[in-house]
Protein backbone atom coordinates (compact mmCIF):
# COMPACT_ATOMS: atom_id res chain seq x y z
CA UNK A 1 0.00 0.00 0.00
CA UNK A 2 1.18 3.37 -0.63
CA UNK A 3 1.51 6.18 1.96
CA UNK A 4 -1.98 7.89 0.79
CA UNK A 5 -3.86 4.05 1.68
CA UNK A 6 -4.42 3.33 -1.72
CA UNK A 7 -3.00 0.24 -3.70
CA UNK A 8 -0.67 0.81 -6.30
CA UNK A 9 -2.14 0.32 -9.80
CA UNK A 10 -1.91 -2.93 -11.87
CA UNK A 11 0.53 -2.76 -14.64
CA UNK A 12 -0.01 -4.47 -17.60
CA UNK A 13 2.69 -7.40 -19.00
CA UNK A 14 5.24 -5.64 -20.94
CA UNK A 15 5.06 -7.48 -24.78
CA UNK A 16 8.16 -9.55 -25.29
CA UNK A 17 9.09 -12.31 -27.93
CA UNK A 18 7.91 -14.52 -25.52
CA UNK A 19 5.10 -13.22 -23.47
CA UNK A 20 2.08 -12.45 -25.00
CA UNK A 21 0.00 -9.36 -24.37
CA UNK A 22 -1.83 -9.27 -21.24
CA UNK A 23 -5.55 -9.81 -22.02
CA UNK A 24 -8.12 -9.18 -19.05
CA UNK A 25 -10.45 -12.56 -20.07
CA UNK A 26 -8.89 -15.89 -20.56
CA UNK A 27 -9.30 -17.29 -24.38
CA UNK A 28 -12.24 -19.80 -24.50
CA UNK A 29 -11.53 -23.30 -25.62
CA UNK A 30 -13.91 -25.42 -28.39
CA UNK A 31 -15.53 -27.66 -27.07
CA UNK A 32 -17.92 -29.68 -29.42
CA UNK A 33 -21.62 -29.54 -28.47
CA UNK A 34 -22.88 -32.93 -26.69
CA UNK A 35 -26.09 -34.41 -26.50
CA UNK A 36 -27.22 -35.03 -22.82
CA UNK A 37 -28.46 -38.53 -25.01
CA UNK A 38 -25.28 -39.21 -26.52
CA UNK A 39 -25.50 -42.81 -24.93
CA UNK A 40 -28.64 -43.83 -26.68
CA UNK A 41 -26.52 -43.97 -30.53
CA UNK A 42 -25.06 -46.97 -29.00
CA UNK A 43 -26.36 -50.10 -27.73
CA UNK A 44 -23.54 -51.52 -25.35
CA UNK A 45 -24.37 -47.63 -23.87
CA UNK A 46 -27.57 -48.01 -23.44
CA UNK A 47 -27.61 -51.17 -21.90
CA UNK A 48 -24.63 -50.10 -19.06
CA UNK A 49 -27.41 -46.90 -18.66
CA UNK A 50 -29.98 -49.27 -17.96
CA UNK A 51 -28.25 -51.81 -16.02
CA UNK A 52 -26.84 -48.53 -13.32
CA UNK A 53 -30.76 -48.01 -13.84
CA UNK A 54 -32.11 -50.73 -12.28
CA UNK A 55 -30.01 -50.33 -9.16
CA UNK A 56 -33.28 -48.27 -8.90
CA UNK A 57 -35.70 -51.29 -8.90
CA UNK A 58 -33.46 -52.97 -6.39
CA UNK A 59 -34.09 -50.35 -4.05
CA UNK A 60 -37.97 -49.95 -4.46
CA UNK A 61 -38.58 -54.34 -4.18
CA UNK A 62 -36.28 -53.77 -0.46
CA UNK A 63 -38.49 -50.86 0.39
CA UNK A 64 -41.53 -52.79 -0.58
CA UNK A 65 -40.29 -55.99 1.40
CA UNK A 66 -39.41 -53.94 4.38
CA UNK A 67 -43.16 -52.51 4.24
CA UNK A 68 -44.57 -55.85 3.47
CA UNK A 69 -42.78 -57.32 6.93
CA UNK A 70 -43.81 -54.01 9.39
CA UNK A 71 -47.31 -55.18 7.61
CA UNK A 72 -47.02 -58.64 8.60
CA UNK A 73 -45.43 -57.31 12.25
CA UNK A 74 -48.31 -54.78 12.63
CA UNK A 75 -51.11 -57.34 12.31
CA UNK A 76 -54.06 -59.35 9.88
CA UNK A 77 -55.80 -56.28 9.57
CA UNK A 78 -52.24 -53.80 8.54
CA UNK A 79 -51.29 -56.82 6.21
CA UNK A 80 -54.52 -56.73 4.48
CA UNK A 81 -54.09 -52.75 4.43
CA UNK A 82 -50.84 -53.09 2.66
CA UNK A 83 -52.53 -55.76 0.31
CA UNK A 84 -55.24 -53.80 -0.50
CA UNK A 85 -52.78 -51.07 -1.39
CA UNK A 86 -50.96 -52.86 -3.51
CA UNK A 87 -53.97 -54.16 -5.58
CA UNK A 88 -53.78 -50.49 -6.72
CA UNK A 89 -53.45 -50.69 -10.76
CA UNK A 90 -50.88 -48.02 -11.02
CA UNK A 91 -48.58 -50.38 -8.50
CA UNK A 92 -49.41 -53.27 -10.23
CA UNK A 93 -47.84 -51.26 -13.96
CA UNK A 94 -44.97 -49.81 -11.50
CA UNK A 95 -44.39 -53.13 -9.90
CA UNK A 96 -43.74 -55.53 -13.23
CA UNK A 97 -41.43 -52.79 -14.58
CA UNK A 98 -39.84 -52.54 -11.74
CA UNK A 99 -39.84 -56.92 -11.88
CA UNK A 100 -37.91 -56.42 -15.45
CA UNK A 101 -35.55 -54.68 -14.42
CA UNK A 102 -34.71 -57.01 -11.76
CA UNK A 103 -34.44 -59.61 -14.74
CA UNK A 104 -32.16 -57.38 -16.40
CA UNK A 105 -30.26 -56.72 -13.23
CA UNK A 106 -30.08 -60.63 -12.42
CA UNK A 107 -29.09 -61.31 -16.20
CA UNK A 108 -26.22 -59.01 -16.49
CA UNK A 109 -24.71 -59.80 -12.77
CA UNK A 110 -24.67 -63.57 -13.55
CA UNK A 111 -23.25 -62.42 -17.36
CA UNK A 112 -20.44 -60.38 -15.44
CA UNK A 113 -19.24 -63.32 -13.04
CA UNK A 114 -17.11 -65.11 -15.75
CA UNK A 115 -15.86 -61.41 -16.74
CA UNK A 116 -14.87 -60.21 -13.29
CA UNK A 117 -13.90 -63.88 -12.07
CA UNK A 118 -10.39 -65.36 -13.33
CA UNK A 119 -11.17 -68.62 -12.67
CA UNK A 120 -8.15 -70.93 -14.28
CA UNK A 121 -8.13 -74.70 -14.13
CA UNK A 122 -4.46 -76.56 -15.40
CA UNK A 123 -3.16 -73.42 -16.51
CA UNK A 124 -6.25 -72.54 -19.09
CA UNK A 125 -8.94 -70.07 -18.33
CA UNK A 126 -12.66 -72.06 -17.52
CA UNK A 127 -15.27 -71.12 -20.09
CA UNK A 128 -17.31 -68.51 -19.19
CA UNK A 129 -20.78 -70.95 -19.10
CA UNK A 130 -19.01 -72.81 -16.90
CA UNK A 131 -19.26 -69.68 -14.43
CA UNK A 132 -22.41 -68.90 -15.10
CA UNK A 133 -23.90 -71.72 -16.40
CA UNK A 134 -24.60 -72.93 -12.48
CA UNK A 135 -25.40 -69.35 -11.37
CA UNK A 136 -28.72 -69.44 -13.98
CA UNK A 137 -29.38 -73.14 -13.47
CA UNK A 138 -29.67 -72.36 -8.98
CA UNK A 139 -31.74 -69.23 -9.89
CA UNK A 140 -34.22 -71.41 -12.19
CA UNK A 141 -34.63 -74.39 -9.49
CA UNK A 142 -34.80 -71.55 -6.62
CA UNK A 143 -37.40 -69.71 -8.85
CA UNK A 144 -38.97 -73.23 -9.71
CA UNK A 145 -39.19 -73.89 -5.84
CA UNK A 146 -40.80 -70.86 -4.80
CA UNK A 147 -43.44 -71.10 -7.49
CA UNK A 148 -44.58 -74.61 -6.41
CA UNK A 149 -44.41 -73.34 -2.63
CA UNK A 150 -46.83 -70.22 -3.64
CA UNK A 151 -48.82 -72.69 -5.97
CA UNK A 152 -48.92 -75.01 -3.52
CA UNK A 153 -50.20 -72.60 -0.47
CA UNK A 154 -52.63 -71.20 -2.82
CA UNK A 155 -54.44 -74.09 -3.46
Amino acid sequence: MSSAGQAPAIQPMAVTANAPAYTEFHPRWYRRQVSTYWWMGNWPYVKFILRELSSVAVAWTVAVTLFQLAAINGGASSYANFAQYMRSPWLIVLNAIAFAFLLLHSITWFNLAPKAMAVRLQGKRVPAILISGPQFLAWLVISGFVLWMYLRATS
